[in-house]
C-alpha cells in the first residue's frame, strides 16, 4: 500500500508540474496558441529534461500521420519518424547541452512509410524557469524536388553551353555578364573571372558602343535581336561575330555568338575575285578591240600597198617607198603576234630558262647601236652608260630574256618620248646587276604604277590612244624578270624644279657564279654569206607555195640544185631516190605525214643529210622536239634570211673558214635558244 501511495504522489506531482508548465506557456499567450494551431509548419514542444512530447500542432500531426494521442507523453526517440535524429537518450542529452540543432535537408518517414524531407530547427529555452525544447519542422519535399529539377536542368544547360560550338554569354537586367562559357573565353581571350565583371560596352569597339547599347535596349523592348557585330579581344584585335540574342522570362539576356571571321574573309575574297573577273573581262574586251585595231592597221598597209605595187607605171622611188611601208607593216604585225605568243606561253607555263654567260657591256652596246638610228630619227639624244670594267661585266643568266626586256623598255622609251633624251645603263652591286632605261617622256601616273605591268593593261585603254602596241610588253618583261629571280619597277624622274620629268624603268638580275668561257655577241650574218659555202643540193619540203618561193630566194647563191616536195610522204620518197641531197628544209606542219614523222623515216636510211626544221608554231619545246625527231637544227617562221644563211653556213662552210666563224655560230645558237 505504501508503494502505491508513493506512486500516486509522484503522478500527482508530475501532473501538477505539467499543469504549471502549460499554464505558463499558454495562459497569458492566447495569441501564441492561435499561431501555434494555425501554423503551416510543424511545431513540436518537448520537456527539455525528460524528452517527452508536451504538445504538437495540427500541421505536424497531419504531416507525420500520427494521432496526437500517439505522440503526447512519449519520448521523441520513441517516435519512428525521429529515430534517426535521436537514437537514444544520450543523443538527446547532447541536444540539451548544445541547446541548438539544425538540419537543412533531413529525411523523415511518416506513419505510412512515406519518405519526406524537412528543415528541422530545435532550440532550448526557459519558460518560468522550466527548460523546454521547441522544434520547428518545415516540409521541403516539394521544394527539394523542384530544386533538384532546377539543378538537373542547370546541369543540362551547363553541358549544352559548355560543349556548344558558339560562345554563350548571359547578362542580367543591367547588362552585366553573369555567365560565360568556355568558347566565349577562347573567343575573346579574357579569363572567365574578368569577363564576369564586364558589360557589353567593355568588349565593344569604341566607335560602336552607342550603337551596341541601342541594340541592347531594342532587345529588352522586343525580346530578340539578330545582327553581325564586331567584338574586341583582350589583345585589341577585332573579331566578326554572328550574334543571336533573346530576352529570358526573368529579364536576363541570353546571347549566342559565332566567330564568322573566316566567312567574312571568304566573302571579301569572293567579292574581290568577282571584281577581278569582271575587270579581267573588261580588260580582255579592251584588249581584243585593241588587237583588232593593231592587226588590221598593218594588214591594211600590207594589202593596200601590195595592190598599188601591181601598177606597172610606178616609179622606182615609189616602188621602194611602198616596199618599205609593207616591210614596216609586216614587222609591226610580227611584233604583235610575237607578244601574243609570248604571253600565251607564259600563261601556260611553257617558257623555259636557258642560262648561259653574257657580256653585259656588249649586250647594252648592241641594243644601243640597234636603236640609235630610230632615236635619232625622232631627234632624241640616246646614250648608254658603259661603266663596268670588262672583267666585271659578265653575268650568268638567260641573256635572250634580258635582251627581250631591254629591247622592250627601249622601244617603249622611244615610242613615248617626243623630245629630250633616253639613257640605257647598268650598275653592279654585291648580289645583283641593276639595269635601267631612263627617258624624258610623260612619265607614269601614280594611279597606273600598280597595274602597268599587268596583262592586257596599257596606260590608256581607249581606242583614241596616240601609240600603237598590244600593251603586253611590260607584262611579258615582268614575267621574264621574275623567272630570272629579279624584280622590275618604275619611278618617275624629278627635275631640278621638283616637277616630274619622264620615268625610269629598273630591273634587277641576281648574280650567279660566272663561267670561264666568255662569249661575245657579234652576229654579222650578211658578211658570213660572202664566204661562200660549197654549192648544195637542197630539198625544200613545204606545202605553202608562198613560203616555198620565199625559201628558194633565201638560199640563192648556196645551191647547186633545188628539189621541192609538198608532203612528208613525198619528201621521204625523194630522199630514197636522191642520196646526194645535202640539206633538207623540213616544214613541220604538213598533210599526210608531218615533218617529225618524215624526219624519223629519213633517218632510218640516211644519217648524214642535214635537216633543218622550220615551223610557224614556235612554241616552247618545239626545238627540243625537232632535235629528238632527228633534225640537226630548228628555225621559226617568219624566217630571217640572214639567220637562215648563218645556220646553213655553220654546217657547210669550208674547213679553213670554220674556225673563223665558230664563236659567232656558237653565239648564234645559244642566242636563239628560249
Amino acid at each position: 500500500m505504501r508503494k502505491v501511495a508513493v506512486t500516486n504522489n509522484q503522478e500527482r506531482s508530475s501532473n501538477k508540474k505539467k499543469s504549471l508548465l502549460l499554464e505558463e506557456l499558454y495562459a497569458s499567450e492566447e495569441r501564441y496558441r492561435r499561431l501555434f494551431e494555425s501554423a503551416k509548419d510543424g511545431i513540436l514542444i518537448l520537456d527539455a529534461e525528460t524528452g517527452k512530447i508536451v504538445d504538437v500542432n495540427p500541421f505536424l500531426i497531419e504531416l507525420l500521420g500520427y494521432s496526437k494521442k500517439n505522440l503526447i507523453e512519449k519520448s521523441i526517440w520513441e517516435i519512428g519518424a525521429f529515430k534517426d535524429i535521436y537514437k537514444n537518450k544520450a543523443k538527446f542529452l547532447e541536444l540539451q547541452k548544445t541547446e541548438y540543432v539544425r538540419y537543412d535537408d533531413l529525411p523523415l518517414v511518416t506513419s505510412n512509410g512515406r519518405k519526406i524531407y524537412v528543415e528541422f530547427v530545435s532550440n532550448v529555452y526557459l519558460a518560468n524557469n522550466i527548460k523546454v525544447i521547441q522544434c520547428n519542422i518545415r516540409d521541403i519535399t516539394e521544394n527539394r524536388q523542384i530544386k533538384k529539377q532546377i539543378e538537373e536542368s542547370e546541369e543540362k544547360f551547363r553541358i549544352i553551353t559548355e560543349n556548344s560550338a558558339d560562345a554563350i554569354l548571359i547578362t542580367d537586367k543591367e547588362g552585366k555578364y553573369i555567365y560565360v562559357n568556355r568558347q566565349a573565353v577562347d573567343l575573346l581571350g579574357y579569363p572567365k573571372e574578368e569577363l564576369l565583371t564586364f558589360t557589353l560596352a567593355d568588349i565593344s569597339p569604341k566607335n560602336k558602343i552607342e550603337e551596341y547599347l541601342q541594340f541592347f535596349q531594342q532587345l529588352v523592348a522586343t525580346g530578340s535581336y539578330y545582327s553581325e557585330i564586331e567584338l574586341v579581344r583582350k589583345d585589341g584585335s577585332y573579331v566578326d561575330t554572328d550574334l543571336n540574342a533573346v530576352r529570358l522570362p526573368n529579364g536576363w539576356v541570353y546571347s549566342s555568338c559565332r566567330d564568322i571571321s573566316k566567312r567574312k574573309t571568304l566573302e571579301t575574297d569572293l567579292i574581290k575575285e568577282k571584281e577581278r573577273a569582271e575587270e579581267s573581262d573588261r580588260l580582255k574586251s579592251a584588249f581584243l578591240a585593241n588587237m583588232s585595231h593593231e592587226i588590221r592597221t598593218p594588214m591594211n598597209g600590207i594589202l593596200g600597198f601590195t595592190e598599188l605595187l601591181k601598177n606597172l607605171n610606178l616609179k622606182d622611188e615609189e616602188q621602194q617607198e611602198f616596199i618599205q611601208i609593207i616591210e614596216k607593216s609586216g614587222n609591226r604585225m610580227l611584233s604583235i603576234l610575237n607578244d601574243i605568243i609570248s604571253i600565251s606561253r607564259i600563261e601556260s607555263y611553257q617558257i623555259e630558262v636557258s642560262v648561259s654567260e653574257t657580256n653585259v657591256n656588249e649586250q647594252l652596246e648592241y641594243i644601243y647601236h640597234f636603236f640609235k638610228l630610230e632615236a635619232e630619227h625622232k631627234k632624241l639624244q640616246f646614250s648608254f652608260n658603259k661603266t663596268l670594267p670588262k672583267i666585271k661585266a659578265f653575268l650568268k643568266t638567260d641573256r635572250e630574256k634580258v635582251y627581250a626586256v631591254l629591247t622592250n623598255l627601249v622601244k617603249n622609251a622611244i615610242k613615248f618620248t617626243e623630245t629630250g633624251s633616253i639613257e640605257l645603263g647598268v650598275l653592279k652591286y654585291d648580289r645583283f646587276f641593276e639595269f635601267y632605261v631612263k627617258d624624258s617622256g610623260p612619265g607614269v601616273p601614280e594611279e597606273q604604277k600598280e597595274f602597268i605591268f599587268e596583262r592586257f593593261r596599257q596606260g590608256s585603254e581607249t581606242l583614241n590612244r596616240n601609240y600603237e602596241g598590244a600593251g603586253l610588253g611590260l607584262s611579258i618583261s615582268k614575267a621574264y624578270i621574275e623567272m630570272l629571280g629579279g624584280k622590275i619597277w618604275v619611278e618617275n624622274n624629278t627635275g631640278r624644279n621638283g616637277n616630274a620629268r619622264g620615268a625610269t624603268f629598273y630591273f634587277t638580275i641576281p648574280i650567279r657564279p660566272k663561267e670561264s668561257n666568255q662569249i661575245t655577241l657579234d652576229i654579222k650574218s650578211e658578211e658570213m654569206t660572202k664566204n661562200e659555202a660549197r654549192k648544195l643540193n637542197i630539198l625544200i619540203v613545204e606545202n605553202d607555195k608562198m613560203s616555198e618561193i620565199l625559201l628558194i630566194k633565201m638560199v640563192e647563191g648556196l645551191t647547186r640544185n633545188i628539189i621541192k616536195a609538198t608532203t612528208g610522204v613525198e619528201a621521204v620518197e625523194i630522199c630514197r631516190k636522191n642520196p646526194d641531197i645535202d640539206l633538207i628544209l623540213m616544214d613541220i606542219n604538213m598533210p599526210e605525214m608531218d615533218g617529225y614523222v618524215a624526219t624519223r623515216k629519213i633517218r632510218e636510211f640516211n644519217k648524214e643529210v642535214v635537216i633543218i626544221a622550220q615551223t610557224a608554231y614556235a612554241l616552247a619545246g618545239d626545238r627540243e622536239k625537232s632535235i629528238a625527231a632527228g633534225c640537226n637544227d630548228y628555225i621559226a617562221k617568219p624566217i630571217d634570211r640572214g639567220n637562215l644563211r648563218v645556220m646553213v653556213y655553220s654546217y657547210f662552210s669550208e674547213e679553213n673558214e670554220t674556225t673563223k666563224w665558230a664563236n659567232d655560230v656558237t653565239n648564234y645558237k645559244s642566242y636563239v635558244t628560249v
